[in-house]
């Protein structure tokens, strides 16, 4: 089956990837950007899966745009070290997409970092928002669906110090 067809498998394989060494940064292990990019391999796997991904803006001209990532790190990453990315819809809309990411280190299963987006689907030719096609939504809610899972705790996390106590002169 492929993501052409609109009984597409409800199950997504995760991605996996090898930190190499030169991702790794003068505090000796992977820096933030390689953390992101693998990441969007993962999301790249996910939009081919249900049907936005590269082929999908060549044929039509649209595609599907971040507009607001959160990442958190969890445990380091070393060079050789093992990755996996598993992707959860957490939900949509017509324009809108909302996806967790959680990246595991292969070797003990130890959670490296999370990255929860929001995606818009766009008009490339308008560069506008644009309403997702039905084989889409379906795949959409077909694989939310499968999923059904909570949210993960780090989902809708803020950035922000508490503030203290205020201060006088």
């Amino acid at each position: 089956m492929t993501p052409d067809t609109p009984d597409t498998p409800d199950t997504l394989e995760p991605h996996q990837e090898t930190a190499l060494p030169d991702w790794v940064d003068y505090n000796g292990h992977m820096n933030v950007a390689y953390y992101v990019m693998v990441f969007d391999h993962g999301t790249d796997k996910l939009f081919d899966h249900i049907g936005l991904g590269k082929d999908y803006r060549e044929q039509t001209g649209q595609s599907v745009f971040v507009v607001e990532s959160h990442v958190t790190y969890e445990h380091e990453v070393h060079a050789g070290d093992g990755l996996r990315v598993t992707s959860l819809i957490l939900g949509h809309d017509d324009k809108r997409l909302h996806v967790f990411h959680h990246m595991h280190r292969t070797e003990n299963n130890a959670l490296a970092a999370t990255n929860e987006l929001m995606f818009l689907h766009v008009d490339l030719a308008a560069r506008r928002s644009a309403t997702f096609p039905e084989d889409a939504v379906r795949r959409i809610e077909a694989l939310t669906k499968a999923q059904s899972a909570l949210p993960p705790p780090q989902a809708g996390r803020a950035i922000g110090l508490k503030a203290k106590g205020s201060a006088t002169g």
